[in-house]
């Protein structure tokens, strides 16, 4: 009986964190919207990060019993957490200005790599000629992806890539605050202190007039409610609580739903476009990502 419970509880842990990344995927799809419409990205993580902050409050008064534990490694740690969460945001939107949905979304998702080359640098984790050939594999890939080995270097849209790669990095940081900060006390609490580092270090470089237009004249509100719900209310929601019943190698595998979600939308809703050889570069940066992430955590390194 308990182990159809704990079955139980795995599934619904996989269910949450799919369901999350799903959400992710979809917020990647909406942010190429108001992009395409002249919003600025600064603007539009100025609002994914208030209503992601609104979210987070709401969740933690909602909870009967919380550890309200504060401590200066639990701030410092959650600090850190939020300007990699804001620095993802920005550079995330940066590149699909540059780029496109599913590029951006594709090499957002080399946050596992970065987390590795790091871990190896302060000897947190061993470097192993697996994890060398699965870092090779994945530059490949990018290169396929981006077209950057037909295109002369003043062609290429080396900022698109280089803010794409940045978003994987600053997501590799936050998954190092989160981890580190969850320690010394409660996850809302690291979310809700995560999130108002991001609004803030945001909103002080953002575009006022166009806050202003969004708050003032209700310019495209909706369309920014939609996509804070979507990327950083319930996703948030869903991914911490499915982290409770499920490993985090499992939901960092669950995750690379994400990708593939953005890329469908771009191409089905924003009329976006990958080559066959696009495609094949996608292919061959998830499943290397993924199989790392499997191998990793069958070998408990």
């Amino acid at each position: 009986m308990e182990n159809i419970k704990t079955n139980k509880s795995f599934y619904y842990g996989l269910a949450f964190v799919m369901f999350a990344s799903f959400l992710w995927g979809v917020t990647g799809g909406l942010s190429g919207f108001l992009l395409d419409r002249g919003w600025n990205p600064l603007v539009i993580a100025t609002f994914r990060g208030l209503v992601g902050l609104l979210f987070t409050l709401i969740w933690l008064v909602s909870r009967k019993k919380v550890n309200i534990t504060i401590n200066r490694r639990l701030i410092l740690w959650s600090m850190f957490a939020g300007v990699g969460i804001a620095g993802n945001y920005v550079f995330y939107y940066l590149s699909i200005a540059e780029t496109s949905v599913a590029i951006a979304a594709t090499l957002m998702y080399t946050a596992p790599i970065f987390v590795f080359i790091i871990s190896a640098m302060f000897n947190l984790e061993r470097v192993t000629t697996f994890k060398l050939v699965s870092i090779v594999i994945v530059i490949i890939g990018i290169v396929l992806l981006t077209g950057s080995y037909k295109k002369d270097l003043a062609d290429l849209n080396l900022f698109g890539i280089l803010a794409g790669l940045l978003s994987g990095l600053s997501y590799a940081m936050f998954i190092f605050g989160l981890k580190n900060s969850s320690e010394n006390g409660d996850q809302i609490i690291v979310l809700a202190l995560a999130f108002l580092v991001q609004f803030l270090l945001v909103f002080t470089y953002a575009d006022k007039q166009q806050i202003v237009q969004v708050v003032v004249e209700f310019k495209d509100i909706w369309w920014f409610i939609l996509t804070g719900i979507a990327g950083a209310g319930l996703s948030f929601f869903f991914y911490v609580n499915g982290l409770k019943k499920i490993n985090p190698g499992i939901a960092s595998i669950v995750a690379m739903i994400e990708p593939v979600t953005a890329s469908l939308f771009g191409v089905l809703v924003l009329g976006q476009f990958l080559s066959p050889v696009q495609l094949v570069g996608m292919a061959m940066i998830l499943f290397i990502i993924t199989f790392l992430c499997k191998h990793t955590l069958r070998n408990g390194e």
